[in-house]
């Protein structure tokens, strides 16, 4: 099946499929054309299931009152409108995954990918061109929707080929934070103070994991999470991934920081944010000594909030853009649940097919 090609020239990134406004690329455009056929350039993909990211999908429970028809309804009113998952409110999406139907005359000579492969995505769905026809439920858990819908990924965006051995529910939660292990694998330093913020989440966990293989037995690890008691929290503390876990709410940054400092008083060298509020720049920074490193893996930050804040408090410290990507994330992600056989066991009883039934 084919379609007129737009006057613009096809383009590597995407932003032929650019509707609203034009000259923008798909990320920060409005609206795209989601049409679901494939240019010479694109790769068609019938889509299953959408992992809505932690922040985005927080927020649209809140403002669906928790309700999953209403859930349902809100994301295909967006999608339908944008053209792309790409919440307004947070402005972010998530990741889907599915099969590959078609690929474009261009790309065939790739020869990592064929038609009838399972893959997910690994750009986010803000800038993922894509139509939905049903949703067939919402899991309220795991902030994933299973659909019937399609996809369409540019030549410029990645993807990665489902493994045979982790089922694919539990390889999707993985795929969908990947870039937390890798980047704290690439920041953390032997010997170091590392706090991880929103620990007991699916990222936090992956990047505590990396944590305490980073900094070594001379290094030390905190987690913080709002519920010290959670499943993921006893599990980080009973299998010595953390020093010590803080129950704190990371938005009461004085009172994070008195908690913090009462453990580790020279705070921390890297201070990891995977939360999924908004509200927690400061108590990030002020977790962090003076020279020390802050990732924001949380699309919940205000980048604005951090550098001013920052500013304010006379905090002499580096602050890390949460990029998604880092060369390699998707094995290193995958390969940090294979070596962690608790993690495993704890991804496959949340988020494996008999919960996601």
């Amino acid at each position: 099946m084919k379609f007129e090609v737009p006057a613009r020239a096809l383009c590597r990134l995407g932003s032929h499929r650019v509707l609203e406004p034009l000259g923008a690329l798909p990320q920060n455009a409005w609206k795209l054309d989601a049409r679901p056929v494939a240019f010479a350039n694109e790769i068609l993909c019938d889509v299953d299931a959408l992992n809505i990211d932690s922040a985005s999908f927080r927020q649209i429970v809140e403002a669906c009152g928790g309700d999953a028809d209403r859930i349902a309804a809100h994301v295909r009113a967006l999608v339908a409108e944008r053209g792309k998952q790409h919440n307004p409110a947070t402005g972010s999406g998530g990741m889907f995954v599915g099969r590959v139907r078609h690929i474009g005359e261009a790309l065939r000579a790739r020869s990592d990918l064929k038609e009838g492969a399972r893959i997910a995505s690994l750009c986010s769905l803000t800038l993922t061109p894509l139509t939905i026809e049903e949703i067939v439920r919402v899991d309220m858990t795991t902030g994933r929707l299973w659909i019937r819908g399609s996809a369409i990924l540019f030549e410029s965006c990645l993807y990665a080929a489902l493994p045979d051995d982790i089922p694919d529910e539990v390889a999707l939660a993985v795929l969908d934070v990947a870039g937390a292990p890798a980047q704290v694998r690439r920041l953390a330093k032997s010997g170091q103070t590392i706090v991880v913020l929103g620990a007991d989440g699916k990222s936090g966990m992956l990047a505590v994991a990396q944590a305490r293989e980073r900094a070594g037995p001379t290094g030390r690890v905190v987690g913080v999470a709002p519920d010290a008691e959670s499943p993921g929290a006893r599990l980080l503390s009973e299998h010595g991934y953390v020093d010590a876990f803080v129950a704190a709410d990371a938005r009461d940054a004085l009172g994070l920081v008195a908690a913090v400092s009462a453990i580790v008083p020279e705070l921390a060298d890297l201070t990891v944010n995977c939360v999924n509020v908004a509200g927690t720049e400061s108590a990030s920074i002020l977790c962090t000594k003076d020279e020390g490193m802050v990732y924001f893996f949380s699309m919940s930050t205000s980048f604005t909030a951090a550098a001013l804040g920052a500013e304010g408090m006379g905090k002499d410290v580096t602050m890390i853009v949460g990029n998604g990507y880092a060369k390699g994330h998707a094995d290193i992600a995958l390969q940090t649940l294979r070596e962690h056989p608790p993690l495993h066991r704890y991804f496959l009883e949340r988020y494996g097919a008999r919960n996601a039934a």
